[in-house]
């Protein structure tokens, strides 16, 4: 039987050939490019060069700063030098157009070794000389409404007399023009006619646009899509346009986030049909997708205020098939234990959110052990970007002061209360503002062992300090009118201190002193300075001082002073921060930080 080995010796000698040549062909290639990056040096002004380098063919940017003089690395040959000296002179002109200049003034130095200089000159930049707007259709018609619109879009033009003309600003400047005619009134508006007349030699330009405004539209019927589990009426009572009204596509929009931002709904699209034959009644396409009603969390966590934490969360979209929403939580905390049960009824038709819920508490805090039970009823609506909210609550609390008596009280109370939040990013603010109050009380001829009415408002403030810092102010007060606090739920007196109050103290640790524990009292001021750096991508750092203290008097109120340092990290839900705090009035540092993972 004949042996491989010489088959094999075969092979390998094969291969070897081939590894040669493939070397080799590399080598070839890496030559070639890098006579074709030598093969001309471009000379432009910074304002344009890169863009040459950049678009034009015949240049390689890695390579066009990096051309030796040394001719024995200068491998390009003189007619590829020719061909790329025609590409460039053919190409630059039209390429320097597009940012303005008209008149550009190109010059070649031919070197040795199949080299050149291509030297480019830009000339003056064209500015805009003139603007026309002219409108046809309904938007040209000849009355005061149409005037003034037409007025306002003209005023709102995007490429004004006296401006640098470039390619990209005229075709923005059209563009943001036709989509301001076009989402109010006129959906089938268009650019009809558009045109720049270019005077080379004295750098001016003169601009014409002409938008055919198509008749104007009307809501017709709605055409809704892809409810199955829901009625359509669901739908009607987030639907706040009206058949036969003009067209605004920022109406359409609202209703659209209105829709999504739904329990029922995960997915929503409202549009109109944009043909000029329907403008009297076009039909309004809403295509919903729906949610899945059920949901079911488990949650695990640790905050330095209450300690390690496990909750349990069920929420049904569609409880008993009827649409009502219940949102159903089981939280165990080292220092709390709680759980709620709220039933919310659909959205009514003038933007009201009712809601049912039921409350249990039981928490021992700064020796102060609280066991209570309410059942209450809140009435709530949102407008833009303000919330507000009306609520009735019965609660039954025992309090059991450590070193004091235990106190029982009862207290059915009417609130209200009304958030309003402008900030640039709702999950990370580095511009805006958000505030809120709180009214509230009972009185003893109505089911509470105590006169009373607590105020209460807070308040913060984001302001952006140069690229990478942020500036937080916060601030909070309260006031509870009472004869004493004594027959006062816990939840309409004072405590402070700890995780997003009054750092370098413990959780509600400020407060009116009873016995050995820590209880509420009528008043309340907190203030507080942030100076937050983001050093590398979502990591930052923080400075701070607090300021802050609850007590049974204005008389009695010392505010504690607390300041530290610590660390950022932009998490999707938002900042998480660990800080490190000191607190002047008992000379100690504390560890502030919350930390929470859902699953």
């Amino acid at each position: 039987m004949p042996t491989p080995a010489p088959f094999l010796l075969h092979v390998a000698q094969s291969a070897r050939v081939l590894l040669r040549f493939f070397a080799v062909a590399v080598i070839v290639s890496l030559c070639v490019t890098t006579a074709e990056a030598a093969a001309l040096k471009l000379v432009a002004p910074d304002s344009v060069r890169s863009l040459i380098l950049k678009h034009v063919s015949a240049f390689d940017a890695k390579r066009a700063d990096t051309a030796e003089d040394d001719e024995a690395e200068q491998i390009s040959d003189e007619a590829d030098t020719l061909a790329r000296i025609r590409r460039a002179r053919k190409e630059i002109p039209g390429l320097l157009e597009t940012e303005g200049y008209f008149s550009p003034h190109i010059e070649v130095e031919q070197m040795s070794g199949g080299r050149a200089v291509v030297h480019v000159s830009t000339g003056r930049r064209t500015t805009v000389r003139e603007v026309e707007i002219r409108f046809k259709g309904e938007l040209g018609a000849d009355t005061e409404e149409r005037r003034v619109r037409r007025a306002a879009l003209i005023d709102a033009w995007a490429l004004p007399k006296d401006q640098p003309f470039t390619q990209a600003g005229w075709a923005t400047a059209k563009g943001k023009l036709l989509t301001d005619v076009s989402s109010r009134d006129f959906a089938a508006a268009k650019i009809a006619e558009s045109a720049v007349d270019v005077d080379p030699e004295r750098a001016v330009a003169r601009l014409l646009v002409v938008v055919d405004s198509g008749p104007a539209f009307r809501l017709g019927a709605i055409d809704l899509q892809g409810l199955s589990l829901y009625d359509r009426d669901l739908v009607e009572r987030y639907n706040v346009l009206r058949e036969g009204e003009p067209f605004d596509y920022e109406r359409l929009v609202a209703l659209q986030n209105a829709l999504q931002s739904t329990p029922y709904f995960s997915g929503a699209i409202v549009e109109i049909d944009r043909d000029p034959a329907l403008a009297d009644a076009t039909p309004v396409r809403i295509a919903i997708t729906e949610a899945e009603p059920r949901r079911f969390g488990i949650g695990v966590g640790f905050s330095s205020n209450t300690g390690a934490r496990s909750e349990l969360n069920y929420r049904d979209a569609n409880l008993f098939g009827r649409a009502l929403e219940l949102n159903s939580s089981l939280r165990v905390e080292e220092k709390r234990q709680s759980a709620f049960a709220d039933v919310f009824l659909p959205q009514t038709h003038s933007g009201f959110r009712d809601a049912a819920g039921i409350t249990w508490l039981n928490e021992d805090i700064q020796n102060l052990v609280t066991q209570r039970f309410s059942v209450g009823v809140q009435r709530m609506r949102t407008l833009q970007r303000t919330t507000v909210r009306v609520s009735v609550n019965y609660q039954r609390e025992i309090t059991r002061p450590e070193g004091a008596e235990e106190q029982v009280s009862t207290a059915l109370t009417l609130n209200y209360g009304a958030d309003v939040r402008s900030v640039d990013n709702p999950a990370d603010p580095r511009r805006g503002f958000s505030a809120g109050f709180q009214i509230g009380g009972g009185a003893r001829a109505v089911l509470s062992d105590q006169n009373f009415l607590r105020l209460y408002g807070r308040a913060q403030y984001f302001r952006p300090v140069a690229e990478s810092g942020t500036l937080i102010l916060r601030g909070e007060g309260g006031y509870t009118i009472a004869p004493s606090r004594q027959g006062i739920p816990q939840d309409f007196l004072f405590r402070t201190g700890g995780s997003q109050s009054v750092r370098g103290y413990d959780y509600q640790s400020l407060g009116v002193a009873e016995g050995a524990a820590v209880v509420g009292g009528r008043t309340l001021m907190v203030l507080s300075s942030e100076y937050v750096y983001w050093v590398s991508g979502p990591w930052g750092v923080a400075t701070f001082v607090d300021a802050g203290d609850a007590k049974d008097t204005w008389q009695d109120m010392r505010l504690k002073l607390g300041y530290g340092i610590g660390g950022r990290w932009r998490s999707p839900a938002g900042p998480l921060g660990m800080d490190v705090a000191y607190g002047q009035e008992d000379k100690k540092f504390r560890l502030h930080f919350t930390l929470a993972v859902a699953f």
